[in-house]
């Protein structure tokens, strides 16, 4: 009975220690699983990483284009779809708020990067001249009702030096002429000689030199400067 009673007691003893061993087990084998779940990870952030740093250094802004071009046209294929005009539709989906401050944006900028050509003057004077015109809508379906088919003339038309422009247009014209020889004389990098300018140099080239030491250091030397003038000049 006394060996019945104390295998009793030795039993329970015996599998709670097998309960708390199982059970470290258990965590252990958790444990490890998390290391080498984080130990993946870890080398995946690795290869990604690499991948990134070897990648150009605008590959975002890259990325961001080509996904906003495959946006657009996508946008473009479904308006076709539907028989509408894209560039309408676009032009609906801006708020007045962004319209407005684009069009801030646009009158800030300065569109002339100056002299690089005279092919990019012309072609700039050219624009500027084509913004400034105002069409007379009247004198435009006059001249069309009057010219009828020949207002678009084909090889076979006999309409070429036969318009007379109106006084109106002459004026105009004049005008535009008087202004620009007007704004051009203003550009213009030739400085007036000044008679009564004191001569201090022996050539042009001098001359240009003493106004660049002039502008520089004229406030540091202007005293001594009198000074040589009026003979006191220590």
């Amino acid at each position: 009975m006394e060996s019945n009673a104390e295998t009793g007691d030795k039993v329970p003893a015996e599998a709670t220690a097998a309960q708390k061993r199982e059970e470290r087990l258990r965590r252990f084998r958790e444990l490890h699983l998390k290391r080498n779940e984080a130990r993946k990870l870890n080398h995946q952030e690795v290869v990604e990483e690499d991948k990134r740093l070897k990648l150009p250094a605008n590959w975002e802004a890259k990325k961001a284009r080509m996904e906003w071009e495959l946006q657009e046209n996508e946008k473009k294929r479904e308006c076709a779809a539907r028989g509408e005009d894209y560039d309408r539709v676009k032009l609906l989906e801006i708020s007045a708020e962004d319209a407005e401050r684009w069009e801030r944006k646009k009158k800030k900028k300065n569109p002339d990067p100056g002299f690089s050509g005279y092919a990019e003057a012309q072609l700039r004077q050219y624009q500027r001249l084509t913004k400034q015109i105002k069409p007379d809508m009247e004198s435009y379906e006059k001249q069309r009702e009057e010219y009828g088919d020949d207002f678009h003339p084909t090889s076979n038309s006999l309409i070429h030096g036969t318009h007379v422009p109106s006084k109106e247009g002459i004026d105009r014209m004049v005008e535009d002429v008087e202004r620009q020889i007007e704004k051009r004389s203003k550009y213009s990098r030739r400085r007036a000689y000044n008679d009564d300018a004191d001569i201090d140099y022996i050539n042009e080239r001098n001359a240009k030199f003493n106004k660049k030491a002039e502008r520089f250091y004229g406030k540091y030397t202007a005293e001594i400067k009198q000074n040589l003038e009026r003979g006191t000049a220590v």
